[in-house]
């Protein structure tokens, strides 16, 4: 507030309303660390799908808006793996699990989802999955 940064305030306001949110809907309950991870990827994908939404629209100022609310949530959470990194998971599990084929992909991307919650988006999970069982 005291910085004057109207861009980064919405943001936080947005997160402080969105944890409230799911307090409430939890009947008070604690918050998991899981939860929260979840509910800031959430809040970006809300940003991202907006500001494409705007783009489409022509409507760059309010496309820039959302895009660096989003970038100010992606601070909170952890430090996303790379591609590479990504890839290597999808291989040790396909391997663990010997799967060999593309009717083997949910059980993969839930396996890989699992171990990465968090530290990568489940859409580059799903697309790197499919290009490995693919070939």
């Amino acid at each position: 507030m005291l910085a004057k940064d109207a861009q980064k305030l919405n943001a936080l306001r947005a997160i402080k309303s969105a944890i409230l949110l799911l307090k409430t809907d939890k009947g008070g309950g604690d918050i998991t660390p899981e939860m929260e991870i979840a509910l800031l990827q959430k809040l970006i994908k809300q940003r991202k799908e907006a500001a494409d939404i705007y783009k489409s629209q022509n409507r760059a100022d309010l496309c820039d808006e959302e895009l660096s609310q989003a970038t100010v949530i992606e601070a909170f959470l952890p430090e996303q793996v790379s591609e590479d990194e990504v890839r290597s998971v999808v291989a040790r599990i396909i391997a663990e699990t010997n799967s060999s084929s593309v009717k083997d992909m949910g059980k993969v991307i839930g396996l890989a989802s699992k171990e990465l919650a968090g530290k990568a988006d489940n859409k580059l999970i799903a697309n790197v999955v499919k290009e490995v069982l693919s070939k």
